[in-house]
């Protein structure tokens, strides 16, 4: 490959054909600067609804909207050119019927770029993946804790402990049969999370799941320590920037109200400096 050439970013196909390959790497992004920073690193970048908590101080995800998506979508596409972009429909979005979700998905590909959209839910949402993926609009489906619906779930609970367990599996193989090119699996028991991914013929993507799911997603706020107001269990903190960003903060506001900043380096002579004459 030449010093110029682009790599192309990978679309729906072949992030399914990773199916019991390499392990697929994905973050959550709603930011160009952010965006820019994984792009090298992961395969695809989900613009997750939990921008609504991680940006906006929701407290779920419930608030998102469309236009929330839309610019956030336009945003994170700015800074990426290696991965692939997925977008979250956000609640009410697709539920009503399919005809809505294709109306409300076709506008999210067409005004962000999305290579894909996801959305959740499994064997009641079946029908709705089926129709998108007929009319060309690829779709990632999430089941387990799918955050949309905490409150008929009772909170952000573990899915598919004991009985529940069969109606998750239902779950998969459903989307599956859909259509689905890729499942995510939140908050599911590893046992459970292993059988999905060794009885479904796509990618099953990993957020308090299993290490043998075909791929793993976080919250990238989360890993990283800016979104600190809690941590789930499933998160590990590979750095401490919201930690770090606070000192400075707090030492910028110190110098300020010393007087120590701006020092001569940062402000700005009366006169132009002279140029030297050229050499």
């Amino acid at each position: 490959m030449s010093a110029t050439a682009r790599k192309t970013a990978p679309n729906a196909q072949d992030i399914r054909a990773r199916k019991g390959g390499e392990p697929l790497v994905s973050l959550t992004a709603y930011t160009t600067p952010m965006a820019r920073l994984m792009d090298d690193h992961c395969d695809f970048v989900l613009v997750g609804d939990s921008v609504g908590m991680v940006l906006h101080g929701l407290t779920s995800t419930l608030g998102v909207t469309m236009e929330m998506m839309i610019l956030h979508g336009q945003a994170v596409a700015r800074g990426l050119d290696n991965a692939m972009m997925i977008v979250d429909m956000p609640f009410a979005s697709y539920e009503h019927s399919p005809a809505d979700a294709f109306r409300n998905a076709a506008r999210l590909m067409a005004e962000t770029g999305a290579g894909a959209v996801k959305l959740e839910g499994g064997v009641e949402m079946a029908d709705t993946i089926r129709f998108l993926v007929q009319r060309g609009i690829p779709v990632m489906a999430h089941i387990g804790l799918t955050p949309q619906s905490i409150n008929t779930l009772g909170g952000y609970k573990v899915q598919g402990r004991d009985d529940q367990g069969q109606t998750v599996l239902a779950d998969a193989h459903a989307v599956t049969a859909a259509g689905a090119f890729a499942v995510v699996l939140e908050k599911v028991p590893q046992g459970l999370a292993d059988r999905i991914t060794a009885e479904i013929a796509i990618p099953t993507i990993g957020i308090g799941a299993s290490a043998g799911c075909d791929g793993q997603i976080l919250v990238v706020d989360d890993m990283v320590g800016f979104f600190t107001a809690f941590k789930p269990k499933f998160v590990k903190r590979y750095a401490e920037l919201g930690q770090q960003a606070e000192a400075a903060i707090a030492e910028y506001a110190a110098e300020v109200r010393a007087r120590s900043f701006p020092a001569s380096e940062h402000v700005f002579a009366d006169q132009a400096p002279v140029k030297g004459p050229k050499t």
